[in-house]
């Protein structure tokens, strides 16, 4: 349907406007009833987070997502433009985007009594409906809600109490759609004090003059739990006017994270086939659910899922370092290419004091050990007995026999593939292990498969490990202990 481009084509066409919260309403009455995904693109939220809001939009409430770094908050707010319409009309020029059927501003109301029905309008796309701005401290009034401009007050030759001398702010020229406020604590006081009359009587007044003008708004926060922002806090009468507080949280489970893991990380390099085995995916998502319940970290803080991401950005890089320098069109990650993913982890955990003492590198490489560990014994539950059974029926026997025996091997992160996987499948048992429990499809996955199972043993205290400049050793644990004692 072709669009109006002037207040009486706009008449004609029965158009009738909706406030926004209506609108969003009646758009998500539409996506509930056909049904699929209400917020596409975020993850793990489908029974808990998403209904609450649908019920808050349905409520034609305000609302503030409270929850720790890294939970998709921002993401969610921006992805609230799909309860919009497509496009609005509003009086063409208007900074405040005036209803062209109801104009609220005096310019617009001067303009609508002069030129009636041949009253230009412009239609505004949802993406422009949306407005966001990021709570620090030296943000002022000014910047969100107006303010009087002396210069067009002097060049248009109006007095400062004059409705037309106002520079209106982000706010104001957000009318008719939803503005967020990230991180709403760090907000001063004083300034949240000025959103008080937006949230309840949905206008605002500024410089004191005796100025109301109607906004159309739908105003969302975001925020950290207070007991750990020590930046600032909520004051109370905003708390009261904001009508619904949904608490995020990071995934329940490991399967929803790997699917966050996955949609946001870049993995997918040019020149390079890159193959990332499952059980590392698993891996490197098992890193962050054991950080977020490690003594070392700041629970209060949170482990943000960009830890994940990062994570596995580097690990593919590294993999694809090795495949250039070695003109190998085919990769596999490998257990040893997890280290060089320690900058992704150090960088977004907050320690505890404990944490300080041992220090960010070895409480990075730490959090990488217990989750190949808690892979190794997912993957493979035979090996829950390996303390307590050291029995010759234990499957990983043969292995152990064969470290015991005085044998070792040595491997590093820039060894071709073929040697690669020539050295560990000298291990006599290893390879029989491998495709039992892991299946690899490949021969590049095959090493890194063999690679995992020793890592494995070595988490359970069964094979001992050296790491040096060139690469790690996997031995035999009783003879390292002893010859440690030699030494």
């Amino acid at each position: 349907m072709e669009r109006a481009n002037t207040l009486g084509e706009l008449k004609a066409s029965g158009y009738r406007p909706l406030s926004v919260k209506d609108e969003m309403r009646r758009n998500v009455s539409r996506l509930l009833r056909e049904g699929g995904d209400i917020l596409p693109g975020i993850v793990g939220y489908e029974k808990t987070v998403v209904p609450q809001i649908v019920n808050a939009v349905l409520a034609r409430h305000d609302f503030i997502l409270l929850g720790l770094r890294g939970q998709a908050k921002t993401r969610i707010l921006r992805t609230l433009t799909r309860f919009l319409d497509d496009a609005i009309p509003a009086v063409d020029g208007c900074p405040i985007n005036d209803d062209p059927l109801k104009p609220i501003c005096k310019a617009c109301r001067r303009r609508l009594h002069v030129d009636g029905d041949r009253l230009s309008i412009r239609w505004i796309p949802r993406d422009e409906r949306y407005r966001e701005k990021l709570a620090t401290p030296d943000v002022t009034i000014a910047d969100l809600i107006g303010d009087i401009d002396p210069v067009k007050a002097a060049t248009e030759r109006l007095t400062y109490s004059d409705e037309e001398a106002i520079h209106y702010g982000i706010i104001p020229r957000t009318n008719r759609g939803i503005f967020a406020i990230n991180e709403l604590p760090d907000l001063a006081p004083r300034i949240q004090v000025g959103l008080l009359n937006i949230l309840q009587e949905g206008d605002l007044q500024i410089r004191g003059f005796p100025l109301r003008i109607p906004l159309d708004i739908v105003l969302v926060f975001s925020a950290n739990p207070e007991d750990y922002t020590n930046r600032g806090n909520i004051i109370t009468p905003l708390r009261d006017r904001i009508d619904s507080q949904i608490k995020t949280h990071y995934p329940l489970r490991i399967e929803d994270g790997m699917r966050i893991t996955d949609q946001e990380a870049w993995v997918s390099r040019s020149g390079v086939e890159v193959s990332i085995p499952p059980w590392f995916r698993e891996i490197v998502e098992t890193v962050a659910v054991e950080a977020r319940k490690s003594e070392f970290v700041d629970q209060n803080s949170g482990v943000s899922a960009r830890v994940t991401i990062t994570a596995l950005e580097l690990l593919v890089s590294n993999v694809e370092r090795r495949a250039l320098r070695l003109s190998e069109s085919r990769a596999a990650a490998r257990i040893c290419d997890l280290q060089n993913s320690t900058p992704a982890i150090m960088g977004k955990v907050e320690l505890v004091y404990e944490g300080e003492q041992e220090g960010p590198i070895a409480v990075a490489r730490h959090l990488l050990g217990k989750g190949v560990k808690s892979v190794f014994l997912e993957r493979v539950p035979e090996a829950r007995k390996l303390e307590a059974d050291q029995s010759d029926e234990t499957p990983f026997r043969e292995v152990l026999d064969w470290f015991q025996a005085g044998h070792k091997v040595e491997i590093t992160d820039e060894l071709p593939t073929v040697e690669y996987v020539k050295r560990l499948e000298a291990v006599k048992g290893l390879r029989k292990l491998a495709d039992k429990h892991l299946k690899p499809s490949s021969p590049e996955e095959l090493g890194a498969a063999m690679e995992f199972l020793l890592e494995g043993l070595h988490q359970c205290s069964m094979v001992a490990r050296e790491d040096q400049d060139l690469g790690t050793t996997y031995r035999d644990m009783l003879g390292n202990m002893l010859s440690q004692l030699k030494d």
